[in-house]
């Protein structure tokens, strides 16, 4: 009997171990190789900065309460409160200690489409690099020849503050099986050129349905209420629809989006509020031909 007991345990210990081997085989880092980033060339850092706007770097990465060209200097430090816990925005600056100056392209480029950190380790999806992923490889390349030429910081962030089990890094392989992917957002029919580069802002570097779609209990997008509205994810009220079928924006034009992107003016008079005013402050240094191409995927997209 004790034998018998004995092989139970043993069999159980193997199959978990076995199970824990399979999962980490599956979910483990898997980063682009050294030599896809070979090749790209010199950056456009003209482009890299339309990138850096599109992306809206700024609202998360420059210092709490900081003005004018003080954005510019990324030295983190945000504190950004979710359900799972408190995460704190890092340095992104060229500092070569504190920030991401010492970091290769690859090691960038893993960073943005893969959450791979440079030791080898996923990264929390507060980094939207599920919106990122579908970033073009010349833009990645470009966004960080540009971020090259900013000011320095020496700040750094403090660690996340994640209660268990949200603490564990491993768990994130499970989580992006289950929704990290870079395939479109939406099936879009007959798109010309300004709608699919309207799709690749919104989808891509704009990473606008980080906050504008509702989330499951996990952290992954409802994906059949894509734009549709979500709750505030620090608390505060609630991020609007911005799908044609929106009670607020319904009844908006293109032109009248593509204004206040560029403006901060709604078709009523009304000024952007909350986060969405650093994001409209962002989106106003893209070229309008951007902005029109925004406009036009808002109005393309299933109306919820």
């Amino acid at each position: 009997m004790v034998r018998r007991f004995i092989r139970f345990v043993l069999c159980l210990v193997g199959i978990v171990a076995l199970g824990g081997a399979a999962f980490y085989f599956v979910t483990a880092p898997n980063p682009v190789p050294e030599s896809h980033w070979a090749n790209l060339g010199t950056p456009d850092v003209t482009n890299g900065e339309t990138v850096f706007w599109a992306g809206g770097c700024v609202g998360c990465h420059a210092a709490p309460g900081s003005e004018g060209d003080a954005k510019l200097t990324l030295s983190g430090g945000l504190a950004l409160k979710s359900p799972f816990g408190t995460f704190h925005v890092p340095n992104i600056s060229p500092d070569e200690k504190a920030g991401i100056g010492s970091w290769t392209l690859a090691e960038f480029g893993n960073a943005m489409k893969r959450g791979i950190t440079p030791g080898g380790q996923h990264l929390y999806p507060s980094f939207p690099y599920g919106s990122y992923a579908r970033m073009s490889d010349k833009d990645v390349n470009d966004l960080f020849g540009y971020i090259k030429t900013l000011p320095k910081s020496g700040n750094v962030a403090p660690p996340h503050q994640l209660p268990f089990p949200y603490d564990i890094r491993l768990a994130l392989g499970g989580w992006k099986l289950l929704y990290f992917n870079d395939a479109p957002r939406i099936v879009l029919a007959n798109a010309d050129d300004k709608l699919k580069r309207g799709r690749y802002l919104v989808e891509g570097p704009g990473h606008c349905g980080e906050c504008h779609t509702p989330r499951d209990a996990l952290g992954g997008f409802e994906p059949d209420m894509w734009l549709a509205g979500a709750p505030n994810p620090e608390g505060r009220g609630r991020i609007p629809n911005i799908t044609p079928g929106s009670k607020d924006i319904s009844s908006w034009s293109e032109a009248d989006i593509t204004n206040y992107l560029e403006t901060g003016f709604t078709p009523d008079f009304d000024t952007a509020g909350g986060s969405m005013a650093e994001v409209q402050r962002s989106l106003a240094h893209l070229p309008k031909s951007d902005l029109e191409a925004i406009a036009a995927y808002l109005k393309a997209v299933p109306s919820r």
